[in-house]
């Protein structure tokens, strides 16, 4: 603990160490380690920020182990590969140039999560992770063979448990890739239960891009028969809104795509 401590996050920096004992006002039961693909990459200020106010994040790494740098920066660069080639699969399945995104990535914002879900003996208590949709592009997601990641099925609203394949990846389309396509690939709406009896690992991949890409439906996906979805709206300020609540665990609702949502 004296170690995870050293690399402890706070509100300016949200890269680095954090757990259930020092999450303000809530039961959070779960540690967890963040850290940029990047080293570093800048945020706005605030989602009430000029443009050109920013503020920088930068990766904290522990002494200890000694290897823990060099093995979670390599995994990242590996993961990032696969999300490339994901990104270029769905926008080829659209009709689009497999690239025609790759560009926003150049500065890119992406971070994996160490998650360590502790037994909990009491679970009914806790707070584990909440129902909610990711913000970023793509999610990867590997996980341990205890479970507990649900997803919402759409036609009844029931949750349905996500059984681990071994040496398998769990893909979740964000909502970024959402609002590019107009709705045709929706972000999936998750939570995840904790365990009575076993601890449990995940580590998900957020794929996000570069904090100045504006994001709103791709053009050529919008017609007459099928008009825009979304106002368009930038992602660093849109991260920077749910970085802050995150931490403070501020008693409002994150904010969401929806809110960008175009009525009909």
């Amino acid at each position: 603990m004296d170690e995870k401590k050293k690399v402890k996050r706070d509100e300016v920096n949200a890269m680095g160490y954090h757990d259930r004992e020092h999450t303000k006002n809530v039961r959070d039961w779960k540690e967890v380690f963040d850290y940029l693909v990047q080293n570093q990459t800048e945020i706005p200020a605030s989602h009430e920020a000029d443009d050109k106010e920013l503020r920088t994040l930068t990766n904290q790494w522990p002494q200890y182990p000694t290897d823990f740098r060099e093995t979670l920066e390599e995994y990242a660069r590996e993961v990032e590969k696969l999300a490339y080639k994901l990104l270029e699969l769905i926008f080829l399945s659209l009709g689009l140039p497999a690239n025609k995104f790759n560009h926003c990535f150049k500065d890119q914002s992406s971070m994996v999560r160490l998650n360590y879900y502790p037994p909990c003996p009491f679970p009914h208590l806790a707070l584990r992770v909440g129902k909610h949709k990711d913000a970023g592009a793509i999610i990867v997601l590997a996980q341990d063979d205890v479970g507990g990641l649900e997803v919402t099925r759409k036609s009844d609203g029931e949750w349905i448990p996500v059984k681990p394949t071994p040496d398998a990846y769990i893909i979740n389309v964000g909502d970024i890739v959402q609002v590019w396509n107009n709705d045709k690939y929706e972000s999936v709406e998750h939570r995840v239960v904790v365990n009575s009896e076993k601890e449990r690992f995940s580590i998900p991949f957020f794929f996000f891009p570069a904090h100045h890409v504006m994001v709103k439906p791709v053009e050529e996906l919008v017609h007459e028969k099928n008009s825009a979805k979304y106002r368009e709206y930038n992602w660093g300020k849109f991260f920077a809104n749910r970085n802050r609540s995150d931490f403070n665990k501020r008693n409002v609702e994150n904010i969401q795509i929806y809110h960008f949502r175009i009525s009909e």
